[in-house]
């Protein structure tokens, strides 16, 4: 009946047959009305979001809640006893194989990323990464901060599973794949490859962009992995957060930056915390907060006074170290509608290489490897559905060309602690790792070589340099943080950069997409300097109480500019010094590599050139 006629109907009948007909289109109105809503729950994805949040450079002794009595952690310290803390997780010893482990599931030796310069930062092209399995399961997916997995194709995080990504070069703000002249305030970042300057502080920008993110994406699942670059240096903060520290005794100056950069952290983890809340969604979310390897300023020792500067957690060994200060580092979870509450703790041994199995798990899909993992599902063991699966796992610290075995490696079971395939701790009688056992117990130090050793073997069949795609868009930059030198490390920040100093010539492995003709422009700085190659620096600043310097840049003089592409014959150009760029042309062909550019000082010294741009001549 249409609507019209109802009323009629009502005007020219009696009250109770117009009362029982209302009645009974009230009845069937209601009716559709709860079909509407089973069919709308039946279609709304319940499955829960996902916020990671990973620190660079802060140790497991760097929170209020693990013992430190002088750092200000007040909202993750309650986060803390709101959540699930795993006490026995481990990571790599550096930054970018714990980010590589982390979103693969696979040990950094066998994924490209055994070091964090020098070609060995670039996670292989083959991986699978965790953005990329959630994103073909729906979820919306993003990114903010530290990538440090590759600046060039096919590495950038958003041709790696992430829908949005906002983040600086290299691995840490200042380094010479950044964008020139970033130094944490109201820098020049890269939203989906596309340079975007930003007024304030990285970390607030990190976390702003994170909200944008969540907010926009609330009503369907997402994947935030807000990954920062603080506190790694340069230890940068504004004076508010360096004056909560200023004070203070104990600390070395460097020390209360450093403290001061991981309470604006805090501060902006509160600020996280109560969005979540704000728009309904914190139940279903679940919200990680770890670090990627052990402190590399929150403990120190004063050579000249042996007085002990910061806390450590009684563990022996900072970034870097195969001992477990290295390497053990805070691990919270919470999740309210999954049980993931309460503050309890879960002690057994558990990895970085464990999260994607686990999370994927969490949001009820599957996920089958078509790579060796070495990492496992925890998800029932978070859920106190079962206990910890019995395991080995390794860590090491390479930082090297090319994986030397036994190198800085340590062995873990349960408690115990394999160092370097001869020292043997206990670390649930020895935290500090200062009793070596080998002697007392050859079977287990048996056992655990030759697990290595078995180990070792299948992880070097599977060890590859990552190769850099040229001729992707018209223009490719290339910067000598990536060359693959041998015996030294390249200038790998932008202070070495101005400090102008030589550079052995080092090639770059690369996969020209496109035969053709391409132009190669060598330059000592970047293009988004605007300088010339001989330019000569003065815009240095003195260091100011919470913040290092921008030192002044040398002037370099050049003669001639080279360039060689695999066994072709090496072309070469006079150098205008005056020009931005010693600019050389020459036909490629398609396929994979060795690219080599290099100058030639006015004293003769070779010089790699630091930055190089390619392009594709249409």
């Amino acid at each position: 009946m249409k609507l019209k006629h109802f009323f009629k109907f009502l005007k020219t009948s009696n009250f109770s047959a117009s009362y029982f007909l209302l009645l009974t289109i009230s009845i069937l109105l209601s009716s559709c009305n709860e079909d509407a809503k089973k069919v709308e729950n039946e279609e709304k994805d319940t499955r829960p979001n996902i916020v990671f949040v990973i620190t660079d450079d802060q140790g497991y002794g760097d929170l209020g809640h693990t013992g430190n009595t002088i750092i200000k952690t007040p909202h993750i310290d309650k986060f803390s006893t709101e959540s699930v803390n795993l006490t026995n997780y481990h990571v790599g010893t550096t930054c970018a194989p714990t980010r590589a482990g982390l979103l693969t599931g696979r040990n950094c030796n066998r994924n490209g990323v055994w070091h964090t310069i020098m070609g060995a930062s670039m996670l292989n092209r083959e991986e699978v990464t965790m953005a990329d399995v959630l994103q073909q399961n729906g979820y919306k997916t993003g990114m903010f901060g530290k990538w440090h997995l590759g600046d060039n194709s096919p590495f950038k995080p958003h041709e790696r599973g992430f829908d949005e990504a906002f983040y600086h070069g290299g691995g840490g703000i200042g380094q010479t794949p950044d964008y020139w002249n970033n130094d944490y305030f109201d820098d020049t970042y890269y939203r989906n490859g596309t340079p975007e300057k930003k007024e304030g502080y990285c970390t607030d920008i990190w976390f702003n962009e994170a909200l944008s993110f969540i907010e926009a994406k609330k009503d369907e699942p997402f994947f935030c992995y807000l990954s920062l670059n603080a506190p790694h240096g340069p230890y940068n903060v504004s004076a508010e957060y360096y004056d909560i520290y200023k004070d203070e005794t104990s600390i070395s100056e460097k020390q209360k930056r450093f403290y001061g950069m991981i309470s604006n952290i805090d501060d902006n983890f509160s600020k996280l915390l109560k969005k979540l809340e704000t728009l309904g969604i914190a139940e279903n979310t679940i919200v990680v907060f770890t670090t990627d390897n052990g402190t590399a300023r929150g403990y120190k020792v004063d050579a000249k006074t042996n007085k002990v500067l910061g806390y450590n957690a009684e563990m022996r060994g900072t970034k870097g170290s195969e001992y477990d200060g290295g390497h053990r580092v805070p691990f919270i979870l919470r999740w309210p509608d999954g049980g993931l509450t309460g503050g309890k703790t879960l002690n057994n041994l558990v990895a970085h290489v464990d999260m994607l199995p686990t999370f994927v798990s969490l949001t009820g899909e599957k996920f089958t490897s078509t790579k060796a993992l070495d990492g496992v599902d925890l998800s029932n063991y978070l859920l106190g559905k079962s206990v910890a699966p019995k395991r080995y796992l390794v860590t090491d610290t390479q930082r090297v060309p090319w994986p030397i075995k036994g190198k800085n490696s340590c062995v873990m079971d349960d408690n115990w602690r394999l160092i370097n395939g001869k020292e043997l701790y206990d670390i649930s009688v020895d935290p500090g790792q200062e009793n070596n056992v080998a002697d007392a117990n050859p079977e287990k130090v048996a056992e655990m070589n030759a697990f290595y050793e078995a180990w070792w073997q299948e992880i070097i069949k599977e060890t590859k340099f990552s190769v850099i795609d040229l001729g992707v868009r018209s223009m490719d930059a290339l910067t000598c943080h990536d060359a693959r030198t041998i015996d030294f490390y390249p200038p790998w920040n932008q202070q070495l950069i101005r400090a102008g100093k030589p550079m052995e010539p080092a090639p770059f492995t690369v996969n020209f997409v496109r035969a053709g003709k391409y132009k190669f422009h060598l330059r000592r700085w970047p293009s988004e300097s605007g300088l010339a190659l001989g330019a000569e620096l003065k815009d240095g600043r003195a260091a100011t109480r919470n913040t290092e310097a921008i030192v002044n840049g040398k002037a370099m003089q050049f003669k001639k500019a080279y360039v060689k592409v695999g066994e072709a014959e090496k072309v070469s150009v006079a150098v205008d010094n005056n020009a931005e760029a010693a600019v050389l042309e020459m036909e490629v062909p398609k396929g994979e590599t060795k690219l080599l550019a290099y100058f030639d000082m006015v004293d003769g010294t070779p010089c790699n050139a630091f930055y190089i741009d390619v392009e594709k001549v249409e």
